[in-house]
């Protein structure tokens, strides 16, 4: 990745102008492309596949709403890292009360291994829907594959493959380009609210936040951007704050690149399923691997082909992101090193980590507790987590002893405010539906 925006080159019509144009900008992506793909997980999948079933096009407008509060605190993360040379937890470690930290880091591992669980429960069922066999054994085989991948690649080739596995979230646009999207109707609800006022709608409202906005990801995109960092031996910018202005504009491109895509793969999940379940009667979807199946005698075996594989590769992308960003949560907490780029052997405490929650969230689809079940807990903690962490995030972003003379600008920091204010709202709206038993 290059350590700045392109610089900017004279006019070229020619086709090697163009393509080296194409070339810089793909170099600029990589931390904010990655953590938008993997907002598209498996139980992503399935929490916007059961939204179209249910309610077709109906909450389209709700990813228009929660885009630019997505791009506005992933940038939030993003610049944490970079400018101050450490993670969010180590950020929390040298400047806010150890109560806090430990609750918080506690907090994440319990939600991520939650998502982890129901993530490779999901890839294992595609699997097995596929080529049929053992759906557990298959979850364990993915989780193995998972952790193998990361502790065996180097930093600068795990993100390569990751950055390659953002690919698989294509197979959604082959979906819905033979779902006979209704276009005209689906369009006209990204501005056109269709509300209802009802609990189940209201729930599902807070469930695209929930999904969208998710704790792991700040801690990843933090994480990766100290990584980046590292691997061309730069200073943070806080240190070097005359060299601040191409590097923040990098990381504004590609968050909002990989911010933009997430939404547009989201809405595609919504269209397709909202043109083909919702159309023809099926309301009810508990996870994404559901929504494969029951697509496959409505828009045909290519369209469920499609699906399948989807949920396997965008889980191959997701799971070791949410491994990984317990993994700096940790070793950031403990104030020891931690790093993909790192030995497996000198770095115990981050890979074991990695294994440890992977294997732990593989595990609880043999003892037998319910993925979509668990799935739901998950969103509760997520909800507990995000609004506390968001406004923290925000008071670091804001502390001059952290970031320097690089505190976040006014307009940026209204944009973080309002998704930290939008988020808690929506948390303490569904946290109100948890209580009440609705």
């Amino acid at each position: 990745m290059s350590d700045a925006l392109p610089t900017p080159q004279p006019a070229d019509d020619s086709e090697d102008g163009g393509t080296s144009r194409v070339r810089k900008f793909f170099r600029i992506l990589g931390p904010g492309l990655i953590t938008g793909a993997a907002d598209d997980d498996p139980s992503g999948i399935g929490t916007h596949s059961q939204i179209g079933a249910q309610f077709g096009y109906g909450l389209s407008w709700t990813f228009v709403l929660s885009f630019p509060l997505m791009v506005a605190i992933q940038q939030v993360a993003a610049e944490i890292g970079r400018v101050t040379g450490a993670g969010i937890a180590r950020n929390l470690r040298r400047h806010y009360p150890r109560p806090l930290l430990w609750s918080i880091v506690a907090m994440l591992l319990v939600a991520n291994v939650i998502n982890l669980g129901a993530d490779l429960s999901a890839m294992g069922a595609a699997l097995a829907l596929m080529i049929g066999g053992w759906s557990t054994l298959y979850t364990v085989l993915f989780g193995i594959l998972c952790i193998v991948l990361e502790m065996g690649l180097s930093y600068s080739r795990y993100s390569a493959v990751l950055k390659w596995t953002t690919l698989s979230l294509f197979t959604y646009v082959a979906v819905v380009i033979v779902a006979q999207v209704p276009w005209l109707h689906a369009l006209r609800s990204l501005v056109v609210p269709e509300l209802q006022f009802t609990t189940a709608y209201a729930t599902a409202f807070v469930a695209i936040l929930g999904t969208t906005i998710s704790p792991y990801l700040f801690f990843w995109q933090a994480g990766q951007e100290v990584e980046e960092e590292h691997r061309r031996h730069a200073k943070p910018l806080c240190i070097v704050p005359k060299t601040a202005g191409p590097e923040l504009r990098r990381i504004r491109i590609d968050t909002l690149t990989g911010m933009a895509f997430s939404t547009l793969i989201s809405l595609a999940i919504v269209f397709a399923t909202a043109a083909t379940l919702n159309a023809n009667g099926v309301h009810d979807i508990a996870t994404s691997s559901d929504a494969a199946e029951a697509l496959k005698p409505i828009a045909g075996r290519f369209a469920f082909a499609m699906f399948a594989v989807g949920i396997i590769g965008t889980g191959l992308l997701a799971v070791p992101i949410l491994a990984g960003s317990a993994a700096y949560a940790v070793t950031e907490m403990a104030g020891v090193a931690g790093s993909l780029d790192a030995k497996p052997l000198s770095a115990r405490l981050f890979y074991g980590t990695i294994a440890a929650t992977t294997l732990a969230g593989a595990a609880l689809n043999g003892v037998g507790i319910d993925p979509a079940r668990a799935l739901y807990w998950a969103a509760v903690v997520n909800g507990v987590l995000a609004g506390p962490l968001m406004i923290v995030m925000m008071l670091i972003v804001r502390n001059p002893r952290a970031m320097g003379r690089l505190t976040l600008s006014g307009r940026q920091a209204a944009l973080g405010w309002a998704a930290t204010v939008v988020m808690i709202l929506a948390s303490a709206l569904f946290l109100g539906f948890v209580i009440s038993g609705a």
